[in-house]
């Protein structure tokens, strides 16, 4: 028996663990621009909310969890928690994508299963959490799906690009050239290849869902080649 969209939006209130006043909020955080008759509507401007308070809170939650560290320290473990990869994690952990409304192309397409869709979803979430309920009730919630990741990092990472800069700077080198090489998909859906090249070596390929999640993915791999 097929859920009505009541009934769908119960269901994802209690995996969230919170009772909704204004279950309209849920319902707006779980639909894509593609599954409305103005694309202008959607989850964007809550996502664009949860962002703001998801970094407020798990950066309150850094200051208390590392009172030694310095900004820069903080900064990067406040990148790699809140980046889009690990916001897809807990969409998916969460089990949001079979709930996500996308129009029946865009759900063809995979749209369930990328990662900037999920990571979206995931910060609208957030952003109707807390509108619903306030700061004290979306505080619990972050911090039961970030408190984890937050303690598993013992150090700050350090991102791929950082490290392949250094290595070449540590050997004299000129500094990583990083170019597009392709582009391809919608634009609310895009994904992008990138190549990256150091003085002397191979150059490496990467993709993603962003322009600098691609150059990551390519730092990564020619890391892997000139530390072999």
């Amino acid at each position: 028996m097929r859920l009505t969209l009541s009934d769908m939006i119960n269901q994802v209130a209690e995996v969230l663990g919170h009772a909704f006043s204004t279950p309209q909020l849920l319902e707006e955080a779980l639909t894509h621009r593609s599954a409305t008759p103005r694309r202008a509507e959607g989850y964007e401007r809550l996502e664009f909310l949860g962002d703001r308070v998801l970094g407020l809170v798990v950066t309150d939650m850094l200051l208390a969890a590392f009172p030694d560290e310095q900004e820069g320290a903080l900064a990067r473990r406040l990148a790699a928690l809140v980046c889009q990869e690990t916001l897809a994690d807990v969409a998916r952990e969460l089990g949001l994508a079979p709930h996500i409304r996308l129009s029946r192309s865009e759900a063809d397409s995979g749209g369930r299963e990328n990662d900037a869709i999920l990571s979206d979803v995931c910060e609208a979430v957030i952003a109707a959490i807390y509108c619903d309920g306030g700061l004290d009730t979306v505080r619990p919630f972050i911090e039961r799906h970030w408190a984890g990741r937050l303690a598993a990092a013992i150090a700050p990472p350090q991102d791929a690009k950082t490290a392949l800069q250094e290595w070449a700077q540590g050997r004299g080198l000129p500094l990583p050239d990083y170019s597009i090489v392709d582009r391809k998909g919608p634009d609310h859906a895009p994904e992008f290849t990138v190549s990256v090249s150091v003085k002397g070596k191979p150059a490496t390929e990467g993709t993603g869902s962003s322009k600098r999640a691609a150059e990551q993915m390519a730092a990564s791999r020619l890391m892997a080649t000139v530390t072999e």
